[in-house]
């Protein structure tokens, strides 16, 4: 069942999302060759905690961070770890927020160093995906529209789409209804409606579509080890406008690429 928010709990998502996003602008500080992944989630539940929210992965069904940290080949679900960040490396660091009731969700993958052209045009064409799907998160659309939209373009350009893993409606539970598939066709699906708060999150890969988890029950990772990128945002769909409630300022005005 959809939960649809009243205007005043997407104001609290709101508010949620700025705290997750000034944490992943934290985080984006330290994002750079020879830094441990653990020391990544260490600055982002600092972060959290002292802004009186609480890290919504940490816990959840047992995951035993604040941060998914997935490398190069990890697609998502990622543990921070000992590892230190390499030249040539890409990390996505994903965060959820838990503040007064309501979780927030945001994704971002970075490159480290000199990173390869090929994959530098991965993450590019990834993000753009993103605020594409979002272009077509409007009142009166389905979500097929989204998913559509995300899987023409990066598949035009010789990238996989993920299909076993999707984005989600979001509100008091940090995963609701309806799934978000990042393909689709278009005119299927959902009815977008007033107050739904969707997680969009394109997974795009570098080579095959196909993935498989790793024995901690956690990481998935492309079955070819080739790269995968991902980035999210958490949007509220009103009438007369869909709003972007999470944000990728703050890491955009501590990293460029």
């Amino acid at each position: 069942m959809i939960h649809y928010k009243t205007s005043e709990e997407v104001q609290i998502i709101k508010e949620s999302a700025d705290i997750l996003g000034r944490a992943h602008g934290e985080v984006a500080k330290y994002v750079k060759e020879g830094v441990k992944t653990s020391f990544l989630d260490k600055v982002a539940e600092e972060f959290i905690r002292d802004h009186q929210a609480v890290p919504s992965f940490k816990g959840y069904n047992g995951f035993p961070a604040s941060l998914c940290i997935s490398v190069n080949e990890v697609v998502v679900h990622g543990f921070p770890s000992d590892y230190e960040l390499k030249d040539g490396d890409i990390i996505s660091v994903d965060c959820g927020v838990f503040h007064q009731g309501f979780h927030s969700d945001s994704a971002y993958t970075y490159p480290i160093g000199e990173v390869p052209p090929a994959v530098i045009s991965l993450l590019k064409a990834t993000r753009e995906s993103l605020y594409l799907g979002i272009e077509k998160a409007v009142f009166g659309s389905r979500l097929g529209d989204v998913g559509n939209a995300i899987q023409k373009f990066v598949e035009a350009k010789g990238y996989t789409v993920v299909r076993e893993l999707v984005g989600h409606g979001i509100g008091k539970n940090l995963h609701e209804a309806p799934e978000v598939p990042n393909y689709g066709k278009r005119g299927s699906g959902p009815l977008l409606k007033s107050g739904m708060v969707i997680a969009i999150e394109p997974m795009v890969n570098l080579g095959t579509r196909n993935i498989v988890q790793e024995r901690d029950g956690w990481t998935i990772r492309t079955a070819d080890r080739k790269p995968s990128a991902h980035y999210e945002h958490t949007v509220a769909i009103f009438e007369n406008k869909t709003e972007i409630l999470t944000t990728h300022k703050y890491i955009e005005e501590n990293f460029k690429f």
